[in-house]
Formats: structure tokens, sequence, C-alpha cells
């Protein structure tokens, strides 16, 4: 349906992107020094869904309403922005819960929580404005209008910067967890760490609420 060198031209612009760490890369870091690599993996996961609910919308006409009125587009950065500031401030609030000791023992982990983080991750990445300018001005541009199709060959061309996007933000999400891990060796460095990851959601936030699109 879709061409091999459509494929991997597609794949080479995506890597170019994704290699610039964006909200969803930011994220996911934020996530690993708050509350570690479970989280991190999970929060990747999350991202990468969300991310290709974008895909889908552009695929069915939706990305272009967005792309194409400014309030629409004001509203997701906005959303996404505000609910970045939000789990940043928790983080931040909960920061002196984080324990050596807890950690230890902790369990390895209920599915409702998992399923909670996922969401998160999903919410993030379908609200990312760098996410929604990527697949509804680039994306179109390697579909192949005369093989028919378009949809289709929208979603499969979807999968690539998908794939590549979950490699990279679990790589980051571990790179980060490891640093956590490192600095776990007291409650107080412990503190601070988790207190550095809600304050990096935070500046997230603000920095996605403030940032405008090229138009």
């Amino acid at each position: 349906m879709v061409s091999t060198d459509r494929i991997l031209a597609f794949a080479a612009i995506s890597l170019l992107v994704i290699a610039i760490p964006g909200p969803s890369v930011l994220f996911v870091i934020g996530r690993a020094l708050a509350h570690g690599r479970r989280t991190a993996v999970a929060t990747a996961a999350g991202n990468v869904f969300g991310s290709y609910l974008l895909v889908v919308a552009v695929a069915f006409g939706i990305g272009s309403l967005v792309e194409g009125s400014v309030t629409v587009y004001l509203t997701v950065k906005l959303l996404g922005a505000a609910y970045l500031v939000h789990l940043g401030v928790q983080a931040f609030r909960h920061r002196k819960e984080l324990k050596v000791s807890a950690i230890r023992r902790a369990p390895a982990g209920a599915p409702r929580g998992d399923l909670r983080t996922v969401l998160d991750g999903a919410l993030v990445g379908a609200t990312n404005p760098k996410g929604v300018v990527f697949f509804a001005a680039v994306l179109p541009q390697f579909v192949d209008h005369t093989a028919g199709r378009v949809p289709g060959q929208m979603l499969l061309l979807g999968l690539v910067p998908i794939s590549i996007g979950l490699v990279t933000d679990t790589l980051w999400g571990l790179t980060a967890s490891a640093a956590r891990t490192w600095f776990a060796r007291s409650d107080r460095r412990l503190s601070l760490v988790g207190g550095a990851g809600g304050m990096a959601m935070i500046g997230l936030g603000v920095t996605v609420a403030v940032t405008g699109r090229a138009d």
C-alpha cells in the first residue's frame, strides 16, 4: 500500500523530529525522576498511544480542524499544559513521601495504578502541540493519493514515528530512572529528586502554554 521509499523517507524525517526532546520526552523524564522506572515505562507506552490517536485523527480528517483553527489548537495546547502543571504540582507536593525503605519493599504494582499512568501519558501524547503539528502538517505529505486508501496509508505510516518514539522515550525514561536509583540512597536526596521531577513537569507545562506554533 505504501512504497518502501516513502516509509524510509518518513522514518528519516521522523527520527530528526523525535531526536529533538519535546514535551513527551521531558514528561517521561520528569515522571521517571519522580516515580521511578516502572512509571517511566508505562508513561512512555501511554505517550505513544496518545500520539497514535493523533495519527487516527489526522487520517480521518480531524487533524486538519486542529491545525486550521487557532481556537481549537489553543484549546488542545492549554489543556495539555494545564495537566502537565497539575501532575508536576502533585509530584512536588508529595516529594517527602518518597522513602528508600518504601521503594525497597514496594510490590510489583497494582494494575489500576499502571493503567492510570498509561492514561496520563496518553493524555499528554494526544495534546502534545509538537505531535499535533507534525502529524497534521508532515504526515499527509508522504501519502500517495493515486494509490487510494489514504486513511489506511496514514495509519500505516503513523506506526513509523510511533515505533521510534516508543524506543527513544523508553530509553530516556530508563536512563532518568537509573539516575534516580543512584540518588535513592537517602530519604532526603530521594525527596530532592522527586521534587526536581515535579518542577520539571511544571516548567514543561508553562513552556508548552507560552510556546506558539510556527504559522
